[in-house]
């Protein structure tokens, strides 16, 4: 009896090895492919209207920092745009350095007046924006500007590659986190 036993036992146990062996393994993690194209030359972005700018905002992802200017208008109206890395940012029109944190600062200006067309007097302050704790940003600072123009500064940690784009009613500015 006990012979028949360790026979039912082996064979239960094999055939339980048939079974685990036809449950699929679990996949394992894929690894993000953080390789960028974008370089780190100015980009640049036209447009015939000076857009309201509305509103700063920032967000972390796995392989850049992200740089959000909301503004006023419909989605098919192109946001006026330049972006480019400076040894020092100055203050446009005074002319006066701006410190930044940073090893890299990149300038941003926008087609956006901080002034209302109709009465002249300036748009209410946006709030401040806190890049505290991100990986490339260092600082953020809304500087000035003037003719329509928006300036602002963007400390990063180094001269790394960035890309410029609008979706919608935003202007998207992504600095890569290596080359």
């Amino acid at each position: 009896m006990r012979r028949i036993g360790t026979a039912l036992a082996a064979t239960m146990l094999a055939g339980g090895g048939l079974l685990a062996g036809t449950v699929p393994a679990a996949a394992a993690p894929t690894a993000v492919d953080c390789a960028v194209t974008w370089g780190s030359l100015d980009k640049t972005g036209d447009s015939v209207a000076s857009r309201r700018l509305t509103a700063v905002r920032t967000g972390q992802h796995e392989c850049f920092d992200r740089l959000v200017f909301d503004v006023q208008g419909t989605a098919a109206d192109p946001i006026g745009y330049t972006v480019r890395y400076v040894d020092v940012l100055h203050q446009d029109p005074s002319d006066v350095v701006v410190p930044i944190k940073g090893g890299a600062i990149l300038e941003i200006s926008l087609f956006s007046s901080r002034y209302d067309p109709a009465t002249g007097q300036p748009y209410p302050p946006l709030p401040s924006v806190d890049v505290t704790g991100y990986r490339t940003f260092r600082e953020f600072k809304i500087t000035g500007g003037s003719e329509g123009y928006t300036q602002a500064g963007l400390g990063v940690r180094a001269r790394l590659p960035f890309q410029v784009f609008q979706t919608a009613n935003h202007l998207v500015v992504d600095v890569a986190h290596t080359w």
